[in-house]
């Protein structure tokens, strides 16, 4: 669907939104609007990461929104995201996406009202930038309290099914959001670089800007926590293991001998001097005992029990 948001005669600049085109949709507007082919290209295609380039006066914009998905195990950037092309020059902007997102409405109300600072093609696409970037903050939150969960729960349950597999997905998820904004913070460099001389850009790139360092920070956080807490849980699952082998040691230890003695006195051979003898069967089990005491009393001495 193709709508012309804002016109001359409403602003200094035409802006035309295109939702969820067709390809024969979008090469029309091409044709009409001098699109280079290979910027069309890479707005067709549905996982191209968020960048920045322009050309011949024309500036392409490609971001990300970032969204949590309902499947805990979405860890694509295609499933975690959704795409956004914006492409400006001084008098028009076409704005490109599959999904209607509200923030295109509230910007095209600022853009008709004079002297707000969406006055030109290149603020609104910052905005659109910021736009993407509050995207991140609330599904930074979520894995954050998830992460909060999982910790509790490794550290106060001996036993946490599927732990390990949802720290995998949350470290995913973390891992394509820090991606997607060290793009994005590329894209505020060059829009930086290109309206460096409007002063009126400053403020808003420098807001945006920080924005970025905040939602990066959070998900560098993420990553670094979700992989220790992966460590940590793998080295506690270790540990569980080794105390169980260490039981079963202490066992084996005490019945070895024991074993080793019935075992010789379970023989059947004619010759053995101690079958006929009357207190055979009686040292035979005070040695057992002897041997157990022993064998207990040396592994407290060395604190293996």
């Amino acid at each position: 669907m193709t709508e012309q948001l804002l016109t001359q005669q409403e602003a200094p600049f035409t802006w035309l939104d295109i939702t969820n085109p067709s390809a024969a949709e979008l090469q029309a507007v091409a044709a009409q609007y001098s699109l280079p082919d290979a910027l069309v290209r890479d707005c067709l295609e549905p996982t191209h990461l968020p960048k920045f380039e322009a050309t011949g006066g024309l500036s392409f914009v490609i971001l990300r929104v970032f969204s949590m998905p309902e499947s805990t195990q979405a860890d694509t950037i295609q499933e975690l995201s959704t795409k956004i092309a914006v492409f400006y020059t001084a008098d028009f902007l076409i704005t490109v996406h599959r999904r209607p997102h509200p923030v295109v409405s509230e910007l095209k109300n600022v853009a008709r009202a004079p002297g707000q600072e969406c006055a030109t093609p290149a603020e609104v696409a910052i905005h659109l930038v910021r736009y993407a970037l509050d995207s991140y903050v609330q599904p930074a939150l979520t894995l954050t309290k998830e992460l909060d969960d999982y910790e509790a729960e490794i550290f106060l349950k001996r036993e946490v099914p599927n732990a390990l597999q949802g720290l995998y997905f949350l470290k995913r998820k973390a891992s394509a959001a820090k991606q997607l904004l060290l793009l994005t913070r590329d894209i505020l460099l060059m829009l930086r670089r290109q309206t460096a001389s409007a002063t009126a850009h400053v403020t808003l790139l420098q807001d945006t800007q920080d924005l970025q360092v905040k939602v990066e920070t959070l998900y560098q956080q993420l990553d670094g926590a979700a992989t220790n807490l992966m460590n940590l849980y793998l080295s506690l699952s270790s540990q569980r293991t080794n105390e169980a082998m260490r039981v079963l040691t202490v066992f084996s230890a005490f019945f070895l001998p024991l074993t080793f003695i019935a075992g010789i006195y379970g023989m059947n051979f004619n010759y053995m001097p101690e079958l006929t003898w009357k207190f055979g069967y009686p040292v035979s089990i005070v040695s057992m005992v002897v041997i157990s005491v022993g064998i207990y009393v040396w592994f407290r001495r060395k604190g293996w029990i």
